[in-house]
């Protein structure tokens, strides 16, 4: 793909998953990609996987939480490259259980790297875009950011906010030469679930109860790029999630005893069935 030939790229959450998978493919594109994840020492496991390979990478350490660092980075990059191109808010964590078992400082973590990491990373970018006259900010939300997901709610919030707000900036962008999209993965092949924190309930029965036949990186990131490349404004994949959707959109009711399953089936795991 020769769109993404000599652009400058920001990466954030691309220590493991679908961020480091975008940081290789883009390399391997001659983009000059800037690798940035809390883990310094994954950020740094992504750059040296694109160096020897025999192409460049830069790394740091970014708190997408915290604005100072989105700052910080946004800076650096535009101070060492002159632009930015492309602006992959990716980072994400999931905390989910029964709404009775979470507490509010759970909800308040969610929600400032779900939602506030975007929200940062976009305006930020948005604001040296504008001025650029050119850019594409490209936000990691999920498929349940546009259908429930009970039993993991808090993420599920998070993610509706990022749908609405990218979608809406989407419109603002326009006139200014800004791109928005909103990407809207079902279960991709990452860390995510793993690392997942589920209140009064074992992590690794969770894992067990994950759906057979989640999609791996490499193929969730070529549907990706290929969207970008479209200038999409919702990139859903995939296919079943596509399907999923428009039932929920048009007949949302036909889904009501798979939404009700999902909550039941973590109250059971809670308890021990």
């Amino acid at each position: 793909m020769k769109h993404f030939k000599n652009k400058v790229v920001i990466v954030t959450g691309a220590g493991a998953g679908i961020g480091r998978e975008l940081c290789c493919q883009l390399s391997k594109m001659r983009a000059t990609v800037v690798v940035a994840d809390i883990r310094e020492d994954h950020a740094k496991m992504t750059a040296d996987q694109i160096m020897n390979s025999g192409r460049t990478a830069n790394y740091m350490r970014v708190d997408v939480a915290s604005e100072m660092d989105i700052q910080h980075l946004i800076d650096v990059t535009v101070l060492q490259y002159g632009r930015i191109d492309y602006m992959f808010n990716n980072a994400g964590i999931a905390i989910g259980g029964d709404v009775r078992d979470l507490t509010l400082a759970q909800w308040k973590k969610v929600m400032d790297i779900n939602f506030s990491g975007v929200l940062y990373g976009s305006m930020i970018a948005y604001q040296v875009m504008a001025k650029q006259g050119f850019g594409h900010i490209i936000n990691t939300a999920s498929a349940t950011g546009l259908m429930p997901q009970p039993g993991n709610t808090p993420y599920c919030a998070s993610k509706h906010a990022v749908v609405g707000f990218s979608q809406s900036l989407r419109y603002e962008g326009v006139d200014l030469g800004v791109k928005v999209s909103t990407i809207c993965p079902g279960h991709v092949q990452t860390d995510i679930y793993k690392n997942m924190t589920v209140a009064n309930v074992a992590n690794e029965k969770i894992v067990q109860s994950l759906p057979i036949g989640a999609m791996n990186p490499r193929e969730a990131v070529d549907i990706i790029l290929k969207g970008v490349i479209k200038n999409k404004a919702i990139i859903i994949f995939p296919a079943s999630v596509r399907w999923a959707w428009r039932i929920y959109r048009f007949f949302p009711r036909l889904l009501d005893q798979a939404w009700l399953q999902k909550i039941r089936r973590i109250r059971k795991l809670k308890n021990g069935s």
